[in-house]
Formats: C-alpha cells, structure tokens, sequence
C-alpha cells in the first residue's frame, strides 16, 4: 500500500509538471503562429485595397505605344521642317 502513495506522488511531483513544461512548450509557439496568421490576414485584406487599380496599367501600356506611334509620325512628319 505505501508503494501505491510512493508512485502517486512521484506521479505528481514529477510526471505532472514535466508534462505541464512540455504542454507549455508547445502552446506557446502555437498561439504565436496564431497571431501571426491574423496579422497576415489582417495585412491581407488591406492590401487587396491597394491592388483594385491594378488592371488600369494594362490599359495605360496599350495607350502609352499608342501615343509612341503618334509621337514617332509626328516626328518623322515635322523632321524636314525643321
């Protein structure tokens, strides 16, 4: 019977704050990770605001070698004049 309370106690006094050590290991870079994860997300959202002109450059590539073009017949137009 006194092994019984021998191995309850070592049970208590060793085996359950090892595990808590170890538990606390392992929570703790988790809720980081969780953290991090919102922040990304948070930052996320945000930047998908920033992102709505981006179709715009398409239009604005198109209409800058159009404007080359024009530029380029202007200038070989205006050469002999000058």
């Amino acid at each position: 019977m006194w092994l019984w309370w021998i191995g309850n106690a070592l049970l208590l006094l060793v085996v359950v704050p090892v595990v808590l050590l170890l538990a606390n290991r392992v929570i703790r870079p988790a809720s980081e990770i969780e953290r991090y994860g919102e922040d990304i997300l948070e930052h996320g959202v945000n930047l998908t605001g920033h992102l709505d002109p981006v179709p715009a450059v398409a239009d604005t590539r198109d209409l800058v070698a159009a404007a080359k073009g024009l530029a380029v017949r202007y200038l070989t137009a205006a050469g002999p004049l000058l």
